[in-house]
């Protein structure tokens, strides 16, 4: 047989079966984000052993929770220049693989400052995570299929502090707090290696994807991919008074880094995601503290029910990004705004909460249900205003927007405890999420999103 009727028949049968490798992706996106996600969350249920052993104030406590998040914030615009300028592969090890380290040498720190130094430098690794996530989402899949991606991605910062309390208290319990940390290094670096070997830049250089799956994330059918099968993308018209309520138009994109920071539709977007990021770290930092202390849990009741609201936030976030893309037209200002008005209910119904450990975790269970719905429409937004080139900084300004409000809630938080009491904390954190509502009222929604 010759060479050309070889490569005609390997052709042929590689257009009978198109690969799915982008969902492959998708689930090392779950997989490593959990990981980076209990690498950040397990100082919230550490917190109240390590304050046994050094001693601190509620806001020196909160100033310790937010020096990670203030260090993370920094780290979104050079993390999105950077990956703009070098691509995700490079970009996303070495910051795997630092996130990894600085974890564990939080477990190996005897003293305060150590502590402080350690838990900044792993805001600064982990930094360029989130958008060299949300910049493989925008490469490796259709417009219609990025909503559910981000709701995949977004599930996984959540699923994170599922396992966390548990585990940790686990781990408390036969060890000591020290454990926590050097526990949850090592499964980054082993990801890290996985994500170098199987995840491209673009799905056009990885040998894994067919052509039939590259033209379908491309965009492009060709008469191959009709005759192989390959799904064929069908985008329906989404209702007259769905995109009047949600200010629909055909924008522009941004082409240059300027113009991503003069828009107000990127701006008026992280400035919404800053109010409801904060009260998402509130709740992933404080809430192992107000179990012990005010509601007076055990140590493994506590573990149980803190892990409720981030098993309500992976629903939240899977139904968020599915219902985005399938149900509401790939609009994405709708979940944004349903979360915002819900969390706000939520918080004033936590003021006068149950103390009954299943009472209370169902309604922690709820509160990250609607808290998380609308979360993945912020990461697939920026992909409808931005072109392939600013992508990585439009989504950096977003989620520098975001952590900037996740690092001020928790110390915010610190400082009401210490002048008032909770009752004040979970009001702060209602008129906050008011506030993303009224925000995100102004921005546009852009058609092809």
């Amino acid at each position: 047989m010759s060479q050309s009727t070889t490569g005609a028949a390997a052709s042929s049968s590689q257009a009978v079966k198109p690969t799915r490798f982008r969902w492959v992706v998708a689930g090392l996106i779950f997989l490593i984000y959990t990981i980076a996600a209990a690498d950040r969350a397990n100082i919230g249920v550490a917190l109240p052993f390590i304050r046994k052993e050094f001693a601190m104030s509620n806001t020196e406590a909160g100033a310790l929770l937010s020096l990670f998040l203030f260090a993370y914030a920094l780290a979104q615009l050079p993390s999105g220049f950077a990956t703009s300028r070098f691509g995700v592969r490079r970009i996303f090890t070495g910051a795997m693989i630092l996130t990894s380290v600085f974890t564990g040498l939080i477990g190996t720190t005897s003293s305060i400052i150590g502590l402080k130094i350690y838990r900044f430098a792993l805001g600064l690794a982990e930094g360029p995570l989130p958008v060299g996530i949300a910049a493989t989402i925008n490469n490796w899949f259709p417009p219609h299929e990025k909503g559910t991606a981000s709701g995949i991605f977004l599930s996984a910062v959540k699923f994170g502090p599922v396992i966390v309390p548990p585990v940790c208290a686990a781990i408390v319990a036969v060890w000591g707090w020290r454990e926590i940390f050097i526990f949850f290094a090592v499964p980054g670096l082993l990801f890290s290696v996985f994500w170098y070997l199987f995840v491209t830049n673009h799905p056009s250089q990885s040998r894994h994807v067919s052509q039939a799956e590259l033209d379908y994330i491309t965009g492009e059918v060709t008469p191959a991919a009709v005759a192989s099968g390959a799904p064929v993308m069908v985008v329906k018209p989404a209702p007259a008074w769905l995109d009047r309520f949600v200010r629909a138009r055909k924008l522009a994109p941004l082409t240059d880094s300027k113009s991503v920071f003069r828009s107000w539709n990127i701006l008026g977007c992280s400035l919404g995601y800053c109010f409801q990021l904060g009260i998402s770290n509130v709740l992933l930092a404080w809430i192992p503290t107000y179990l012990l202390s005010v509601k007076k849990f055990s140590v493994m009741n506590m573990g149980f029910v803190a892990a409720a609201p981030w098993v309500g936030a992976v629903i939240g976030n899977l139904l968020g990004g599915m219902v985005s893309d399938r149900l509401l037209y790939k609009r994405r200002k709708p979940g944004m705004m349903l979360s915002a008005l819900a969390t706000a209910g939520m918080m004033y119904a936590l003021i006068n909460s149950p103390a009954d450990p299943l009472s209370y975790g169902l309604l922690l269970f709820a509160t990250g249900i609607l808290l998380s719905f609308g979360y993945s429409a912020y990461m697939a937004y920026p992909m409808g205003v931005a072109d392939k080139k600013t992508f990585p900084i439009a989504s950096s300004v977003v989620n520098m927007g975001g952590q900037l409000g996740g690092a001020i809630a928790p110390l915010a938080t610190g400082m009401l405890l210490d002048s008032y009491g909770w009752d004040y904390v979970f009001a702060f954190m209602a008129i906050g999420s008011l506030m993303s509502f009224i925000v995100l009222l102004t921005i546009a929604e852009p058609v092809d999103a």
